[in-house]
């Protein structure tokens, strides 16, 4: 048998034999996403540098040669009786370095260490509810395979089909929850970044290799407390690679993605200093109707909070409602959250409170009225994000 159990700095896990394999605490965030924003990564794993030439559906894998790893989903869902719905599944890898594990060769060996938060936004019951799954490779407890997208965490799931439709299926369920969905994608996936790399610091290394599925048609199924709902919905999908943690100055991220009544995405983050000011790597991506995708620096785009909400469990005071400018796109977008706490505390997984929350967004494009919908993903609000 294999315990788990918190030290005052760090995890151990107990064998059965008392042998102990101690790691530090794994912090990861979901979309989402961006978190990979590094120092150089120390050896044994790999770093994210320039270069870096995708393989599909290779890279929909695992990626053992890198430490931090997520697949990450979210999506706006609608029942036929008007009921909407907000939901995240995201599943994250962190590699255990060699030097850590002590049980090899076994079965029991604690290689890589697999985390998951599902979440639904009940938009007109005004309900926020997520919970977290944390796992660990071996006796098929949790793993991804190598060679094509499938994670799982005991029954929570992620997988695409191999076949020439490449639909993505997602499966979680806890007390109260579950869903059911397929997810086919209206567009080809996206690269973000430049020469294979999303930057993420001026040091080599601080980066991730990362790309996108911006625009799934999702159908499916969403039970919460018993009653089951036919849904059916656009979701997004971010899948994010490399080794790096946050760099010394910088205390977290924002992150949005946006879906347009015009068929035009949007991806962007700014990592943010202890100043409050965004780093120079900070970027994003806009994706046209046709689906080509555009590189975004952090000059190509403004992003203005105009309203914040304070949690009454974390205490921490996050923006609420922002303002996205885009001069050379002629594009002004308001965005707004559909419910004021989508906050997530994850005291059982990556021991991070962060938001993670549905929004709708409006505003002009060329001067014409536009709408759309979106998530939008907040760290390092309750304390610096540390890895």
């Amino acid at each position: 048998m294999i315990l788990l159990r918190r030290t005052q700095d760090a995890w151990q896990w107990v064998t059965s034999w008392g042998r102990i394999v101690t790691f530090a605490p794994v912090l990861l965030s979901t979309s989402a996403s961006i978190g990979l924003a590094a120092s150089p990564s120390p050896a044994p794993f790999q770093p994210a540098i320039a270069g870096y030439h995708y393989q599909f559906p290779r890279d929909h894998g695992s990626h053992s040669t890198y430490r931090t790893e997520w697949w990450y989903y979210t999506g706006h869902l609608h029942a036929k009786n008007g009921r909407s719905f907000g939901f995240e599944l995201t599943f994250f890898r962190r590699g255990v370095p060699p030097e850590d594990i002590t049980t090899l060769p076994s079965k029991w060996s604690v290689k890589d260490l697999y985390l998951a938060h599902f979440a639904v936004t009940d938009i007109n019951g005004k309900q926020f509810h997520f919970s977290e799954k944390f796992s660990r490779e071996g006796l098929g407890k949790a793993g991804a395979d190598e060679s094509r997208l499938r994670v799982w965490i005991d029954e929570w799931r992620a997988e695409a089909a191999t076949d020439p439709t490449g639909a993505h299926t997602l499966v979680a369920r806890d007390e109260t929850h579950a869903l059911s969905l397929t997810l086919q994608p209206a567009k080809p996936l996206v690269t973000h970044g430049a020469a294979g790399i999303s930057r993420k610091g001026k040091e080599v290394g601080q980066a991730s290799h990362y790309y996108s599925f911006t625009r799934l048609v999702t159908n499916g199924t969403l039970t919460i407390d018993g009653e089951s709902f036919d849904v059916t919905g656009l979701s997004w999908m971010d899948h994010e690679f490399g080794s790096g943690d946050l760099g010394a100055d910088q205390v977290g991220w924002d992150w949005f993605s946006i879906q347009l009544e015009d068929n035009t995405e949007l991806m962007l983050y700014r990592m943010r200093l202890k100043d409050g000011t965004s780093d120079l790597a900070s970027s994003g991506t806009v994706v046209s109707p046709d689906g080509r995708a555009r590189h975004l620096e952090v000059t190509d785009f403004q992003i203005e909070s105009t309203r914040t909400w304070t949690s009454t469990e974390s205490k921490a005071t996050y923006p609420s409602r922002w303002r996205l400018t885009f001069p050379s796109l002629d594009l002004v977008l308001d965005v707004v959250p559909l419910l004021a706490d989508q906050e997530l505390r994850t005291s059982r997984s990556t021991k991070v409170s962060y938001w993670e929350g549905a929004v709708a967004v409006t505003g002009t494009k060329q001067g014409r009225p536009i709408k759309g919908q979106g998530y939008v993903e907040l760290t390092g609000y309750v304390e610096r994000l540390k890895m």
